[in-house]
């Protein structure tokens, strides 16, 4: 399998046999970390990350992924670069690719990401836009087949607002890899007809199906996977919560909800998560739209504390596996096979 020089800017891009090759690389890597085998077999390589939107996760999984690899990498955050103020994004992609061996992008638009790929001359990644977060996706699918042993035939169900960059790329990457993907939201929410028509296409070759309900129940049922996202996301102006709150609060996953999934059934978020007040999202709604909405009087929007915090949780699996699966795509896109 030889990926150097590739992109990742979504997972359309990708097939099936390249998804699971990256997958199976980091957690080839994984294990290696885990053993203490370093793999610094990329010591002449710089690559620069290039943040509109702040991170914990992306962030720190490209920090580190790029050290244990031997590379230097350069953080520019959303006030740190002149993109899109006094310089184009073209004019940025060009400079930048003469400096550096890989960009990694984290902002607001997909066509940014795209211009980025198209000028720079080097591997570009997407480490979240308003329609693609496909790096997440990788660390989810990681976590999946670490779980059940393998991805196909997996039946997953999303919750929340499927039409988001996460609704998007879960759906995507259900239908290249065999699994059964459900959207359990209102339906103003689902994703896009056209990329719905796109994902229904690859499923056919596949063998993954693909269902849309309104039902919360009734997406839960038998599943082995129920994941779920923040309602509101970075970038969206404050007074979108009530009309989400409004729209979602009966898709908020509970104990009632897995109980209804299969019984070894998992639970996954991409983080960060309220599920209580110990945040300022999640204090301020309680104040807020607590007694209106009791689904949310704890501060628990998307997921309910005793979810997170049960065994069935994978949350933070999942989180440390952005670093194995980052890793696994700096190093097939920019050095040769791994052996």
């Amino acid at each position: 399998m030889n990926l150097k020089g590739r992109h990742l800017l979504t997972l359309l891009d990708f097939t099936p046999e390249e998804i699971q090759y990256l997958i199976d690389l980091a957690a080839r890597l994984k294990l290696e970390k885990q053993e203490g085998i370093e793999h610094k077999v990329l010591s002449n390589k710089n690559v620069v990350l290039l943040f509109q939107k702040d991170s914990t996760r992306t962030r720190c999984a490209f920090e580190v992924g790029a050290y244990d690899l031997g590379m230097n990498a350069t953080y520019i955050g959303p006030t740190g670069s002149q993109m899109g103020k006094k310089e184009s994004v073209k004019d940025t992609a060009r400079v930048l690719g003469r400096m550096y061996d890989g960009i990694e992008f984290r902002g607001y638009k997909q066509s940014d990401v795209e211009l980025l790929a198209e000028f720079s001359g080097v591997p570009v990644w997407n480490g979240l836009t308003d329609q693609y977060h496909p790096t997440q996706i990788l660390a989810d699918f990681l976590t999946i087949q670490e779980n059940f042993g393998s991805l196909k035939d997996i039946k997953f169900t999303y919750y929340g607002d499927a039409r988001n960059n996460m609704g998007n790329s879960l759906m995507i990457g259900c239908a290249k890899m065999g699994m059964h993907f459900t959207a359990a939201a209102p339906k103003a929410l689902w994703p896009r007809e056209d990329l719905i028509e796109t994902c229904q296409a690859i499923a056919k070759q596949t063998g993954a199906t693909l269902r849309f309900t309104e039902d919360a129940a009734e997406g839960a049922k038998d599943a082995d996977v129920l994941y779920t996202d923040v309602w509101v996301s970075m970038g969206e102006p404050k007074e979108v919560w009530e009309s989400r709150i409004k729209d979602l609060h009966p898709y908020q996953v509970n104990q009632k909800l897995m109980k209804l999934a299969n019984r070894n059934a998992i639970f996954m978020h991409c983080l960060p998560a309220f599920h209580g007040t110990d945040t300022e999202v999640g204090s301020d709604i309680a104040k807020e739209f607590g007694k209106v909405y009791e689904a949310v009087k704890d501060g628990e929007l998307e997921v309910t504390n005793e979810v997170i915090e049960s065994k069935q949780s994978l949350v933070f699996d999942e989180a440390e596996n952005r670093m194995h699966t980052i890793k696994a795509v700096m190093l097939a896109s920019l050095g040769e096979e791994y052996v």
